[in-house]
């Protein structure tokens, strides 16, 4: 199997490393779009650390921004996640297959020590 790493998909593994983001995104999941105060206020963190999560959401290209004044609203962008969830997934299969493989070679010296 040939591993390859994508610079956008290092951005998205980046921007889900952390908690707050983490719970930035569950917001946008499950309550639609936010300002950024809004996302920022269950956390008790101040603007300027919240404006820095959402920096990174938004280069992960996890955010959408949609400006109306000096209201910026955001929302969730999920292709990145889709984007990890394959990446994810081709590497869980491969892991599977691998350790398949190794328990029943295992098995196999296991039966082979016992007959003989």
């Amino acid at each position: 199997m040939t591993i390859h790493y994508d610079e956008s998909l290092d951005r998205t593994f980046h921007a889900l490393g952390d908690g707050t983001r983490r719970g930035m995104l569950a917001m946008l999941a499950t309550q639609g779009e936010h300002t950024a105060g809004e996302l920022g206020a269950p956390f008790s963190i101040t603007q300027p650390s919240a404006s820095q999560h959402i920096r990174v959401l938004e280069q992960a290209g996890l955010l959408d921004r949609q400006v109306d004044g000096r209201i910026h609203r955001f929302s969730l962008r999920t292709e990145p996640l889709r984007e990890a969830q394959s990446w994810i997934e081709k590497h869980r299969e491969f892991w599977e297959g691998t350790l398949d493989r190794l328990g029943a070679f295992l098995g196999d010296l296991e039966s082979n020590e016992t007959v003989g």
